[in-house]
C-alpha cells in the first residue's frame, strides 16, 4: 500500500535525468513499493570475499548488497556491476530465474541505485567470477545520476564538497582513506607496544596562550566567558608527565585560525607524545623507527613515492644542526656571527633581504627557511634551534642561545617537531611573559598559563616530547599532493 502521507519531491528546477528518477520514485510509491521502507538486508558475504574464495564458494548461494555502478540489458538476460564496501562483483540477472515482474522492475533501476542480490556463485564463459541472481531487491532509490564512468569526478572543488560522491566513483580515493585508518591503527599499535598510554585532553580552554598560532574563539553561555579551541595538546600532556604517567600520547584534533594551502587546513590531526627520562635524541630515534615501521606495515615497503621523488624511509636519516644546514646551503657560516648587526650586514651583503631589528636567532631561521628547506628531499633531522623560536624547549647547555629541539623534513615539508622539554619553571615563566607581551602588542588578549607554571614548580622530570601531523604522514604514504586529499571533509569556503 502506498504511503499517502509521504511528501514526494517535485521535479521542478531539476535536470531531465533527475525528473525521470523522481517520476520512477513516484510510481514505486504509488504501487506500494516505497524503496526507502526496508530497514535491513541480511548479506552473507562481501564481494572481495567471494572473489578471493571462489573455489570454496562455487555453486554456493550467497547474499550481497551494494550500489549498482553499471548495467547491460540484453533482452531476457542482463549483467550489472555491484559495488560494496571493499570491491565489486558482476551480477547475472535472467528473467526466467527472477520472474518476469521482478525482471521488468530491475530493467527500470538506475545506475547508483542500492540493490540486494541473492544468488549462486559461478564463473562466466570469459572466466569472470559472478553471481547468478535468483532474487534482486531495490533497497534505496538514487535520485541523482553518478558522474560519467570513464571520466569520473575530476573537479576538485566538487570532490571536496561532496566527498560521498568522490568515494563512490573514485576507487583510489576510497583506498586513500582506508590507508589513513590503517596508518592511524599502526601508529597507535607502535606506541602502545612501547608502553605509551593514550589519553584525551580538553579541546576547549579558557586562556588564549602566548603561542604563535591564532586560535578560534567561541563563547560559553552558562559561564558567560569566551573560550578558545586548542592550538596544541602539549601543555596538558606535560601536566600528566608531572603527575607521574611518564609515557603518554594523544591523537588530537587541533584548530588554528590561519591560512590554508596544500599542507595547512584550519583543523587537522596531530599526534603528540611525551616520555620522561629521555631527550630530543631519544625522540629522533623513536620517530625514525615509527615512520619506518608504519610504512612497512601499511605499504609493504620503506621506499615510497611522494611529490615526484622516491623517498627512502629505511636506513639512518641524516642529522644536521640548523647552523650546519645554513652553512651548507647558503654559503654563510652562522658559527662566525658575534652580534645581531654583524649577522644582518653579512646576510644583506650576500643579496638577501631580511627585515631589520631581528636577533641572530631570527636571522638564522630566516636563512634556514629561505635557503635550506627546499633542499631537504629525503628524510632529514634538523636540530639545535634558536631560543627565539623555541619557547618550550630546553636550552643547549654549552650555548644558551640555542635549544635542544629538532624538526624533520621530507620533500621540503616539515613533518614533525620535538624538544628536550623545558622543565625549569622560572625560565618557562620568563619565556611565557615575553611571548605574551609580543602577542598583546599584536592586539591579542594573551595570558600566561599560570597553572602550567605551577605544575612545573612541583617538578617535571627530564622529558622528551614530540608532535607530528597525522595528515602529512598520510599524504606521504598515499602520495597525495594536498592535505585536502587526505581529509574526508576539508574546510571549504561557503558557496553562499
Amino acid at each position: 500500500m502506498a504511503d499517502e502521507n509521504r511528501t514526494v519531491l517535485t521535479a521542478e528546477a531539476v535536470s531531465e535525468q533527475n525528473e525521470i528518477r523522481l517520476n520512477k520514485l513516484n510510481e514505486l510509491i504509488a504501487a506500494g513499493k516505497n524503496p526507502y521502507e526496508l530497514t535491513r538486508f541480511d548479506r552473507t558475504h562481501l564481494s572481495d570475499e567471494i572473489l578471493s574464495s571462489f573455489e570454496a564458494l562455487e555453486n554456493q548461494e550467497v547474499s550481497i548488497a551494494g550500489r549498482m555502478m553499471s548495467r547491460r540489458i540484453m533482452g531476457k538476460a542482463s549483467f550489472a556491476f555491484l559495488q560494496d564496501r571493499n570491491s565489486g562483483i558482476q551480477i547475472y540477472v535472467r528473467r526466467d530465474d527472477v520472474g518476469e515482474e521482478n525482471y521488468a522492475e530491475f530493467k527500470k533501476y538506475d545506475i547508483g541505485d542500492m540493490i540486494g542480490v541473492k544468488g549462486v556463485v559461478f564463473k562466466t564463459k570469459t572466466g569472470e567470477t559472478s553471481i547468478h541472481a535468483s532474487e534482486i531487491t531495490l533497497l534505496t532509490k538514487s535520485l541523482h545520476p553518478l558522474p560519467e564512468k570513464y571520466h569520473g569526478l575530476k573537479d576538485t572543488d566538487t570532490r571536496y564538497r561532496q566527498r560521498y560522491l568522490d568515494l563512490i566513483v573514485n576507487p583510489e580515493v576510497r583506498d586513500t582513506f582506508v590507508k589513513r585508518s590503517q596508518i592511524l591503527r599502526e601508529t597507535r599499535a607502535f606506541l602502545d607496544a612501547r608502553g605509551y598510554l593514550e589519553v584525551d585532553t580538553p579541546v576547549l580552554g579558557t586562556l588564549e596562550i602566548g603561542a604563535s598560532a591564532r586560535p578560534f574563539v567561541t563563547h560559553h553561555n552558562a559561564l558567560d566567558i569566551d573560550m578558545f579551541l586548542r592550538i596544541e595538546t602539549e601543555l596538558h600532556l606535560k601536566r600528566l608527565i608531572v603527575g607521574g604517567l611518564e609515557k603518554v600520547y594523544e591523537v588530537g584534533r587541533i584548530f588554528r585560525n590561519e591560512g590554508m594551502d596544500t599542507s595547512h587546513n584550519p583543523e587537522f590531526t596531530s599526534i603528540e607524545l611525551y616520555e620522561a627520562y629521555t631527550d630530543f635524541h631519544g625522540m629522533m630515534d623513536l620517530i625514525e623507527d615509527l615512520f619506518k615501521t608504519v610504512a612497512q606495515k601499511v605499504c609493504g615497503t620503506t621506499t615510497v613515492p611522494f611529490r615526484g621523488n622516491m623517498i627512502e624511509l629505511g636506513g639512518q636519516w641524516p642529522r644536521m644542526t640548523m647552523k650546519e644546514a645554513v652553512k651548507k646551503y647558503s654559503g654563510i657560516d652562522p658559527h662566525l656571527w658575534t652580534s645581531d648587526e654583524q649577522a644582518y650586514n653579512e646576510i644583506k651583503a650576500k643579496g638577501f633581504d631580511p627585515e631589520e631589528g631581528h636577533t641572530m636567532g631570527d636571522l638564522l631561521n630566516y636563512l634556514f627557511e629561505t635557503t635550506v628547506e627546499d633542499n631537504l628531499v629525503q628524510p632529514t633531522f634538523i636540530y639545535e634551534y634558536p631560543i627565539e623560536i623555541s619557547p618550550l624547549a630546553k636550552r643547549k647547555a654549552d650555548d644558551p642561545s640555542m635549544t635542544e629541539r629538532f624538526e624533520f623534513f621530507i620533500c621540503g615539508m616539515e613533518f614533525g617537531n620535538a624538544f628536550s622539554e623545558l622543565n625549569d619553571p622560572i625560565d618557562q615563566r620568563q619565556r611565557f611573559e615575553k611571548q605574551v607581551a609580543a602577542k598583546r602588542a599584536q592586539g591579542a588578549n594573551a595570558s600566561v598559563d599560570e597553572d602550567f607554571v605551577t605544575a612545573l614548580e612541583y617538578g617535571m622530570p627530564p622529558t622528551g616530547g614530540l608532535g607530528f601531523g597525522l595528515d602529512r604522514f598520510v599524504m606521504l604514504l598515499t602520495n597525495s599532493d594536498s592535505i585536502r586529499d587526505v581529509l574526508l571533509f576539508p574546510t571549504m569556503k561557503s558557496q553562499n
